[in-house]
């Protein structure tokens, strides 16, 4: 077993929750609620660690966020 890290947003003009795993190429998904974008990504998650034959080595380890303030 093992735990990854998903980014999530709120995306007002389809009223649903995007994520993605960062370091997973492919590995987004949306949903209604955060319960059925947690399902959604545990799906996509398994359907693109397949496409690696569940090895998880050669993937880009996700570090973290950062926030950036700028002037805007």
């Amino acid at each position: 077993m093992k735990t990854f890290t998903a980014y999530v947003e709120w995306d007002e003009e389809t009223n649903l929750y995007v994520g993605i795993v960062p370091g997973v190429p492919g590995a987004h998904t949306q949903g209604a609620t955060l319960d059925e974008l947690q399902e959604n990504l545990k799906e996509v998650l398994q359907l693109c660690l397949e496409e690696f034959k569940g090895s998880t080595d050669d993937l880009p380890r996700f570090v973290g966020l950062q926030q950036i303030e700028v002037a805007a």
